[in-house]
């Protein structure tokens, strides 16, 4: 069974999906996988949301279901290792993993990114520092690292 609540976030809707041992889905549009209703996963992830946009929480401690390709899990292990208010670019995340000509793949990757956010694709950025792609639009994206910046 699945679980769906919208969060009420600085920067708009966010929709929130959980199972019944992680939160699967975190998206700017809305078509959760499961009714409306609420979860203690759910409330927990809120909680949490609400301490990052407050400034105070750093880090998400929820319990995440990560699916993806073999190659997807890497990319996205990678972004989990980029720190709070930092950036990293395409090239370099796929030197992280080890395949240093994939800078397109882990774009595709980010793209593909079902936990955004929670999974912080909006940290990577082009190799020339500019601001690519995101599921929530590029203004979302440098609001985010911006609000990160300003409370690091």
């Amino acid at each position: 069974m699945y679980y769906t609540k919208p969060y009420n976030s600085p920067i708009g809707p966010l929709y929130l999906t959980c199972s019944e041992t992680a939160i699967t889905k975190l998206s700017f549009h809305g078509s959760g996988a499961g009714p409306e209703a609420d979860h203690p996963l759910l409330d927990l992830a809120f909680q949490q949301l609400d301490e990052y946009f407050a400034g105070t929480r750093k880090a998400f401690t929820l319990p995440l279901a990560i699916e993806g390709t073999r190659f997807q899990k890497l990319v996205y292990a990678a972004l989990l290792n980029i720190g709070y208010a930092k950036t990293a670019s395409y090239a370099e995340i796929a030197c992280a993993i080890g395949n240093p000509k994939a800078c397109r793949a882990v774009g595709m990757a980010n793209n593909r990114n079902r936990l955004a956010l929670l999974v912080p694709c909006h940290r990577v950025i082009g190799t020339n520092g500019s601001l690519t792609g995101y599921e929530g639009g590029l203004e979302k994206k440098a609001w985010l690292l911006d609000f990160e910046r300003s409370h690091s």
